[in-house]
């Protein structure tokens, strides 16, 4: 489950953050966070592992998420508090990983995430056990924009189609073919998506709103969730871009890029790439 997380949080920063936690987190109780429980095998009784390692203020972040769960019936809650590689290679915190059923990843920097955790043993195992084990892994912002191969780790919204604005590195592998940016439409990166994309047109672009998420099962149906927008970017039938010969911090040119807008409870295929809107059924009252 990916989500783009809400009002005043940031993927690079977290300005006001800590002064406004309450708000910030305010939207899981429109249901995104109820369905990390009902998507968990046990429900409330699941083991929840929450991961603050991008957070700046790991400590806070965790106890509101802790208060979060509490709120929705959740009890078995714990936090992960893995600052530096050490703590990933951990076995007192793998072995926590190995017998939780959801785990959370929460905003803040995204490359702060996969620095510390790529690679590490606690990496692995979270591999395993998405691969292997009915398992909830869920990433807010930071979080959500680490779980794919392709991770967009920096490039301000305003220059995001100047070539070379855009930097992209690993992220943790989660997901095959996408890549995803968060906090989409209120800070306008849809210029971001564009350029992730068009260098690579086998990979799908997800941009995520705020209160705002995708849930995805078996690594192929993707759900949208929540109160916002979810737009995807397909570059696979693109005729035509300049983006290989103009020089560094030129504009780009784009020939038929094909964009996607979902909303809540909407459907996209991953393998097929279709898209089912999601229509709501009318009752006709049978006149008597």
């Amino acid at each position: 489950m990916v989500i783009g997380g809400a009002i005043d949080t940031g993927s690079f920063t977290e300005k006001n953050y800590k002064k406004e936690i309450e708000k910030n987190l305010n939207f899981f109780e429109k249901g995104i966070l109820k369905r990390m429980i009902t998507e968990s095998e046990f429900g409330n009784e699941s083991r929840i592992e929450i991961v603050p390692t991008a957070s700046q203020i790991p400590i806070e972040v965790g106890q509101e998420y802790i208060k979060a769960f509490s709120y929705l019936g959740a009890h078995n809650v714990g936090v992960l508090d893995i600052q530096d590689r050490n703590g990933s290679n951990d076995p007192t915190n793998c072995e926590r990983l190995s017998k939780c059923n959801i785990l959370v990843f929460t905003g803040g920097d995204q490359l702060r995430l996969t620095s510390i955790l790529g690679g590490t043993e606690f990496h692995k195992i979270l591999l395993k056990k998405y691969k292997n084990e009915n398992f909830v892994i869920a990433g807010t912002s930071a979080g959500a924009a680490a779980c794919s191969n392709n991770m967009i780790y920096q490039g301000s919204a305003s220059e995001a189609l100047l070539k070379g604005e855009v930097k992209i590195t690993s992220g943790l592998g989660l997901i095959d073919d996408v890549i995803i940016d968060t906090h989409f439409v209120q800070r306008g990166r849809i210029g971001r998506l564009f350029q992730a994309v068009v260098s690579n047109p086998m990979v799908l672009g997800i941009g995520l709103g705020e209160d705002t998420g995708l849930l995805i099962k078996h690594g192929t149906d993707m759900e949208a969730i929540g109160s916002g927008l979810v737009i995807l970017v397909d570059g696979r039938n693109i005729n035509d871009t300049n983006i290989y010969d103009v020089q560094m911090g030129a504009p780009i040119s784009i020939e038929n890029l094909k964009v996607h807008v979902l909303s809540m409870k909407d459907h996209y295929d991953l393998i097929d790439h279709k898209m089912i809107i999601h229509k709501e059924t009318k009752k006709v009252r049978e006149a008597e």
